[in-house]
Formats: structure tokens, sequence, C-alpha cells
């Protein structure tokens, strides 16, 4: 580790501060890809269970924007969580396992039950998550140019064991939106059709579709046809 690094972790242990980062605004912005426990599971978060909260460090930090981090709660009134951290930061060298940390209950992002059997209690939580892996033009996740044209073929861009597979779905951007140039230099991105929905959804009624499914946005209607 550099002097430099050294120094500025030093002034941060000594005088550096620290915030809970509210992930409601995240789920807003990316709701296939960011997973937040519903309303009566956070209600029913009590003294003795884990959460999980975001904490990012002032300053920043070099490594990492924010940590995900777990705390043991100590103390609930209403809204306001007081606990005690039950990781070692990476990257946040003014906190320390033990500490004390004020929190919302919307600040939590996961949560482990004291009780192994208090998850019974509820019903399956949804998730519209989807992190099977697709084809996509670059610019629809760049520079938002919305989905024109998809067509699902036969997954051939995984390899046998992947966590997420490749769900054969190939998406492309609407290139009357381009010039010429961006045409030319744009390419493609393998990644999780969540992120993709994250930019444009008008097509999620499709997703299940079968192999060899293709289909064209109609410009005059703007709804998907088969081709």
């Amino acid at each position: 580790m550099s002097i430099k690094r050294q120094l500025y972790d030093l002034c941060r242990k000594l005088w550096g501060k620290y915030e809970i980062q509210d992930p409601r605004p995240i789920k807003a912005s990316a709701p296939y890809t960011f997973f937040l426990p519903s309303n009566d599971r956070l209600n029913a978060i009590e003294v003795g269970d884990s959460v999980k909260i975001v904490i990012i460090g002032i300053p920043k930090g070099v490594d990492y924007d924010g940590e995900r981090m777990w705390v043991i709660v100590n103390s609930i009134d209403g809204d306001n969580f007081i606990g005690s951290l039950d990781n070692h930061p990476f990257d946040i060298p003014q906190l320390k396992v033990g500490n004390t940390i004020k929190f919302k209950r919307w600040h939590i992002i996961d949560y482990q039950w004291q009780s192994s059997r208090k998850e019974e209690q509820f019903e399956q939580q949804p998730s519209i998550q989807r992190w099977e892996r697709c084809l996509v033009d670059s610019c629809v996740l760049n520079r938002k140019v919305p989905v024109d044209y998809l067509y699902r073929e036969e997954p051939d861009m995984g390899n046998d064991g992947d966590k997420y597979p490749d769900s054969g779905w190939r998406i492309r951007g609407d290139v009357e939106l381009m010039t010429d140039e961006e045409y030319e230099n744009d390419d493609a991105s393998y990644i999780a059709l969540g992120k993709v929905l994250n930019e444009d959804d008008s097509w999620i009624h499709l997703i299940d579709e079968p192999i060899g499914s293709r289909f064209y946005k109609n410009k005059e209607t703007g709804k998907f046809e088969k081709e």
C-alpha cells in the first residue's frame, strides 16, 4: 500500500464520517436487478435479528463507493433502529466491528431471522428479477436507445455450469435513432436480461416466448408484432 493511500486511510479513520444509503431510489431505477424485502418482513424484524444495510464512507472509499454490511439489531423505536456492526469494512476505516449504527427501517436491503423458522409465517415473496443472460446492443444500455427488434434463438453464449444461463434472447436498439457513427461503433453486451429491462421493459410481456420467436416494433402503434 502506498504512503499516500496510508495517509488517506488514516485521515478517514480519525476524522471520517459515514451515511446510510436509502435503497428505495435504486429499487425504483433498477426493479429487475435490485431486491428489497417486502413490507411485512420489514415490519416483523425484531431485536436480535440481523439486517443488511448499505454504508457510504465520507470521504468516499478508494475501492468501493459503498459497502453492504450486516448489523445486529439492538433496539427498535418505530422506524428507528440501533444495531451493532457485524462486518469488517473493506474500505471504510472509520468503522469497525461492534460500532453502534443508527438507521431507518427503509434502509434495510436484506435480513436474517434469529429464528430460522420465522420465515415460515410469510408467503413466498415474488421476484421480478431476471438474471438469465442475453445479447443486447450496447446503445440500449449506454444511450437509452429503445428496443426495436428482438428474437430468441437456441442459447449458445454460456458455458456448462453457469449460474445464470444464456436465455437465447438477442435484442436490438432502434437504429433510426442513431447516427451512422454511433451505429458503426456500437457493439453488443452479454448481460442479464434484468439490466435491459431496467432501461426498457416495453417488451416484458414477450420474455417467455419460445425459441424461434421474432418481434419488431410497429412504429405507428408502438407495439411489438411477430415477424
